[in-house]
């Protein structure tokens, strides 16, 4: 038995740097596996852009508030820690875009915004952007090797069905995602199905329907939600570790990360050193450069490269009389760059969930997102100006004049990694120099995807990585150092 902890030494130690939803992910595993484990979070809460919060004494999401369900990852770890029963689908998934001086209809049977039949564009695009679409059979058909290992998806699209529904649809609907600019976002790392249909297609509006046609057996909702908010996700999956043994401490930044003479990893905070057989880091990219910078100078410059886009929430209430006979039907809108206007989109909360429109009682919950990559200005306005914009905005999409009882502003300052061209390249390298180092491994948004189940699948591909690796599940070092 170890002395300090009564761990037995064939479990292994593991420190996870790092308490946002890749952190707790991956500690998960660990516990689940046997192995000992203790988390490291820098600040005082645990969940990173996943967070709850009230307004006007209805709960609400203060971060993502939704994820995607037809990837098991998210909603297999929600059963896993018991809120199985809590997981609810939207209430309605119809949405618009406010464009062109108008909300228009969300159109259906495209993929990230590209269609397979300009029909179903409706009235989003001009007759022009309709009919530069149709001309994409005149073209020369798709070259494989001009596409090489990765293009940009909005370049790739204007370059076949033109800029207008680059403008129009994909660029909304992607900088939803990542609030970033599609004309340098990475096709490969941000829609691969399509990357990979594009390269076995005469055109990309071929490509398109063939992924419409090997989806169209799938069932369930697309997107799923946590009755009483996402954002109680990471409380649950941390009852569920410390419940298994492992150890949570908050507040507490890791200063330096270094290898030992032997086999693991000193871990120092500002108060302790912490010796480890692994390590996984699952921090943003250029805390996780700064941590590697001495062991893995690679790893560590690659890291440093990945930029990130910050923005803000608005989340405002209304009195219920006054809002919901004005805001229309449906889940909310999307606003494209190319409009010029303020908020990038628009959720009608209480109508897209139902535990929030019970939640709200006699008010109706709502809220904007302001900020792209490259248009951070506006996130150092005050709140008050934040508020004030949305509202302006708000007037002009849906005629909504009435003012919110109560408005929490929430900013995500470099909340959002990009995925620029040969994004993936530089994941594999920062992975080839971190393997070069036994027991250590990363992990989080920054890597395979910024959605919800992908950031937990990259998690847990690096627990079991360590897992995988006997030498370090001896668990021979001591624990701590004051």
């Amino acid at each position: 038995m170890n002395a300090d902890t009564g761990a037995t030494p064939s479990s292994g130690h593991v420190v996870v740097i790092g308490g946002g939803i890749a952190g707790l992910a991956a500690a998960h595993r660990l516990v689940t596996a046997g192995r000992r484990v203790t988390l490291l979070e820098a600040t005082t809460r645990l969940g990173g852009k996943l967070r709850t919060g009230e307004i006007a004494g209805a709960p609400v999401d203060l971060g993502a508030e939704s994820m995607l369900a037809r990837r098991p990852e998210a909603t297999d770890l929600a059963r896993e820690v018991g809120l199985g029963d809590r997981l609810q689908p939207p209430a309605t998934t119809s949405a618009a875009v406010w464009t062109r001086g108008a909300l228009r209809p969300m159109p259906k049977g495209h993929v990230m915004g590209v269609p397979g039949d300009p029909a179903a564009l409706g009235s989003l695009l001009s007759p022009e952007g309709l009919a530069r679409i149709e001309r994409e059979r005149d073209l020369p058909p798709i070259d494989p090797a001009a596409l090489g290992d990765d293009v940009a998806v909005g370049r790739h699209v204007a370059d076949r069905l033109g800029r207008e529904v680059v403008d129009r649809l994909v660029e909304p609907l992607l900088g939803g995602v990542y609030a970033g600019d599609a004309y340098a976002i990475s096709m490969r790392a941000a829609v691969p199905k399509l990357f990979e249909a594009a390269r076995a297609h005469a055109t990309l509006t071929d490509a398109v329907r063939s992924l419409q046609r090997a989806g169209a057996q799938q069932t369930g909702p697309a997107f799923m939600g946590i009755a009483g908010g996402i954002g109680t996700l990471p409380g649950a999956v941390a009852a569920a570790i410390t419940a298994r043994g492992g150890e949570i401490l908050t507040d507490a930044p890791v200063h330096a990360l270094t290898r030992t003479s032997g086999r693991g990893w000193d871990v120092r905070t500002g108060t302790r050193v912490l010796h480890a057989d692994a390590v996984i880091v699952a921090t943003p990219a250029w805390s996780a450069s700064e941590l590697l910078a001495a062991e893995s100078p690679a790893a560590a410059a690659e890291l440093a490269a990945v930029e990130y886009a910050s923005m803000a929430l608005v989340t405002l209430a209304f009195r219920r009389t006054e809002a919901e006979g004005v805001l229309p039907a449906g889940s909310g809108f999307l606003v494209p760059p190319v409009d010029g206007r303020t908020i990038k989109a628009s959720t009608f909360s209480s109508h897209k969930w139902k535990w929030t429109d019970e939640a709200a009682g006699d008010l109706v919950v709502l809220r904007t997102s302001v900020g792209r990559y490259g248009e951070e200005e506006h996130l150092h306005r005050e709140d008050a100006d934040l508020v004030s914009v949305s509202l302006t905005d708000l007037r002009e999409a849906v005629g909504l004049t009435a003012r919110p009882v109560a408005t929490e502003v929430t900013r995500w300052i470099g909340g959002l990694p990009q995925y620029p061209v040969g994004h993936l390249a530089r994941v594999a390298r920062i992975r080839d120099a971190v393997a070069k180092l036994p027991g250590l491994r990363v992990c989080g948004a920054a890597y395979d995807g910024v959605g919800i189940p992908a950031t937990i699948a990259d998690a847990r591909r690096a627990a079991d990585e360590i897992i995988a690796t006997p030498t370090l599940a001896q668990g021979t070092l001591s624990d701590e150092r004051e």
